[in-house]
């Protein structure tokens, strides 16, 4: 018997999943499931731009982020819904238009763009805004269809409620009789809800897209079928900017299905009426590369001296990233200064669902209607557009669910997107233009190798009064989105950030930026600059802490004096772990990271194998603070999640390049952490009334620093160079 996962997932649906959702209604999504309608039912009253009322009582809420499994198609119109007093079993979520001037994330500068963990904190006044306005036009026509005082009326779920003659009139009945007004009404911020008022927000409930997930239903682009549809792929070059020479295509061209050759500016496309007729005629292709792109030569290996001999050259003053006090003269007048250096390897995404996309260009080349997963909707929509020479206007974007992003799906070009657009062009019909996963590790786009040279002055009394951390690596921003480099003044953000030391007390500090130029391709991973930033930093105080005989946890204790959110997660982790009990044989270590405000704490129980060098992690603790969480069970998700992904990325994930070529070819030998390598995780949410801060990244970059400070607890030896691979421990040891 055959049978496909997605056949498996639909048969089973019926005889398990209606159990477990049995008393459980809840919003609905128009987004992923079996349809993808992109607006309210027709003769819905559309209030504002995130809410429409149908008279049936349905409330229609836009989701201008997109849904890649981290829960923000639930949590963030869960913040509208809140301000509305909607009812949520009655909320259908739809996505947004491509609009930045409409949609656009204030913490994005206005971009349509969901990453960073900013999709919550970003749209958190706009999206209680919008909700509010809604309550308020709604009160406003109860009120002068009852002749009474807005003042006297309040809000249940779904209903407007006048207290004083026990009248109510649902949302549905409202929106049936509503004067809209022109103008949405003003709403104070201090008009809006209080936390101790909350119904919704912060409350657990099951995330929308979750049952079309189950029951197999879910669209991602992948899934995409369309009449007359063919199949692409792309041959890239090996090397980032390089372009074919010379093209072989007889073998290809043999292969039984396949239509046509397109050559590319980069690469070779193929297109068939297979997929599998189009990979092996991409497999088959022999190509002629040109060799003037300059990441030709490059030797991740050999790179590590060149980034070290950068940061180290302190004549050579980088590029600023957090510079307070006077950092350079504390040094000099120290009683004390100690030093280290830290490497991070390149690491590759592996979000779940390689790259794809389809795209049906019209015969005439003036539109194009797209499917795809995309972190940013309107940037998709304006590399499109680009592409083919035409106005975004003419650009119609599906948005699908994303099977994982984690930074991998969020590039200004665009590039998957538009390698369908330009093979559709090619032939006037449909096409769904596929990656394979070896496609997506050769071609992928990666975090950079960095190396991290830093120095702490102590005064006569032990304390920090200087530190420096000088950080070589690849340029992100740059490369990934030069519009937002530009505009923020040429700062490589997605690779400093996290360099940044502002929670502690310390009074002279000094990051700084050797950019490496090398002509490979990089990216924003998850957690971006924080991830290798804190292994740097905190493993760099653990070894300060060891070597002036001080106690790690009471150390960051002292130096967070002036963030009590930061003392306490540090207490609750500790007290979690038990974290001065002895453990025979294992080691313990600690580690405190302030994201963006999110405060997180961990501590990793490890062991050492001396004889294959092999780091066990038996368990993971952590406390974390993201202000008010939306959604709190999916806060822990995401944070079990972002733990795994650490994991992997402190233990075993890298990325090496040979003459500017990736030399990894699958996730067999990428080194994705298995399921045996979990450790058991506790994990405890210690919510706070402030505004929210993030959580899908949080927990990412605080792997690394406490299972190296565990690593040195349980051998006394110090591994300085990430993924901790057991070659490497093993020379630590020895």
């Amino acid at each position: 018997m055959n049978v496909t996962r997605r056949e498996f997932m639909v048969g089973v649906a019926g005889l398990g999943f209606s159990i477990l959702l049995d008393g459980c209604a809840g919003a609905r999504s128009t987004q992923g499931g079996a349809g993808l309608a992109s607006e309210p039912r027709r003769g819905a009253r559309t209030v504002n731009a995130w809410a429409s009322l149908g008279s049936d009582g349905t409330i229609y809420i836009v989701n201008p982020a997109v849904e890649m499994g981290q829960g923000s198609q639930t949590a963030l119109p869960r913040i509208v819904a809140e301000e509305m007093d909607a009812d949520w079993a009655r909320v259908v979520i739809v996505p947004a238009a491509p609009s930045d001037k409409i949609y656009g994330n204030p913490g994005f500068r206005g971009l349509m763009y969901t990453a960073g963990s900013a999709t919550i904190t970003g749209y958190w006044d706009v999206a209680r805004t919008y909700g509010a306005q809604v309550r308020r036009v709604l009160m406003e026509n109860a009120a002068r269809e009852w002749k009474v005082p807005l003042s006297e009326l309040s809000t249940e779920p779904n209903t407007v409620v006048h207290a004083k003659s026990g009248r109510r009139m649902s949302y549905g009945e409202i929106a049936q009789i509503a004067e809209l007004p022109a103008v949405a009404p003003e709403i104070k911020p201090e008009e809006l809800k209080k936390p101790a008022d909350y119904r919704l927000i912060g409350k657990d409930v099951m995330r929308v897209e979750l049952p079309s997930k189950v029951n197999g239903s879910a669209q991602y682009s992948i899934d995409v079928q369309l009449p007359g549809m063919l199949y692409g792929a792309v041959l890239r070059a090996p090397v980032e900017g390089a372009a074919p020479l010379a093209i072989d295509d007889r073998e290809a061209r043999a292969i039984s299905g396949v239509l046509t050759i397109v050559r590319l500016p980069f690469g070779v496309g193929v297109i068939a009426e297979t997929p599998w007729a189009a990979f092996s005629a991409k497999d088959a292709l022999k190509v002629k590369w040109d060799r003037s792109a300059h990441a030709f030569g490059h030797d991740s290996e050999k790179a590590v001296d060149l980034y070290a001999a950068a940061a180290r050259e302190l004549s050579h003053a980088g590029k600023p990233w957090d510079n307070v006090g006077d950092a350079p003269g504390a040094l000099r007048s120290a009683a004390q200064v100690y030093e280290a250096q830290y490497v991070c390897d390149y690491t590759y995404h592996a979000q779940m669902e390689p790259l794809n996309s389809v795209a049906s260009v019209s015969p005439s080349g003036d539109s194009c209607e797209i499917w795809c997963g995309t972190q940013s909707q309107t940037m998709a929509v304006a590399a499109v557009a680009k592409a083919l020479g035409i106005p975004q206007e003419k650009v119609k974007l599906n948005l699908t669910l994303l099977g994982g992003g984690f930074g991998r799906r969020g590039h200004r070009d665009e590039e998957f997107v538009v390698d369908s657009v330009l093979l559709s062009r090619e032939v006037k019909r449909p096409v769904k233009m596929l990656w394979t996963r070896e496609d997506d590790v050769q071609n992928g786009r990666f975090r950079p190798l960095s190396v991290h040279y830093l120095r702490a002055g102590l005064d006569g009394a032990g304390r920090i009064i200087a530190w420096q951390h000088r950080v070589a690596c690849d340029e992100i921003t740059a490369f990934q989105d030069p519009v937002r480099y530009k505009g923020g003044g040429e700062r490589d953000f997605l690779a400093m950030a996290g360099s940044e030391l502002r929670t502690y007390d310390i009074a002279n500090r000094l990051a700084e930026q050797l950019p490496q130029q090398t002509g490979i391709r990089t990216s924003s991973l998850r957690g971006i600059g924080f991830g290798p930033n804190k292994f740097a930093t905190e493993a760099f105080l653990d070894e300060i802490a060891v070597r002036r005989g001080l106690d790690p946890v009471e150390l960051r204790l002292a130096l967070l004096k002036n963030t009590p959110r930061g003392q306490a997660v540090m207490r609750e982790v500790a007290a979690m772990a038990d974290y001065r009990r002895p453990r025979p044989g294992r080691g313990l270590g600690i580690s405190f990271v302030d994201y963006s405000g999110t405060m997180v704490a961990a501590v990793a129980e490890v062991s050492v194998d001396k004889k294959s060098g092999a780091i066990h992690v038996h368990d993971f603790w952590l406390a974390l603070d993201p202000g008010i969480a939306v959604h709190p069970d999916n806060v822990i998700a995401q944070t079990e999640s972002s733990i795994i992904y650490g994991l992997g990325l402190t233990l075993s994930e890298r990325i090496s390049f040979k003459e500017g070529v990736v030399q990894q070819h699958n996730i067999r030998d990428y080194g994705v952490p298995r399921m045996g390598d979990i450790p058991e995780m506790h994990i405890k949410l210690v919510a706070t009334p402030n505004r929210p801060t993030g959580a899908g990244q949080m927990a990412t970059p605080i792997v690394a620093p406490a299972i190296s400070a565990a690593v040195f607890a349980a051998s006394g030896v110090r591994v300085r160079h990430t993924p901790f691979l057991p070659e490497r421990v093993l020379r630590a040891l020895a």
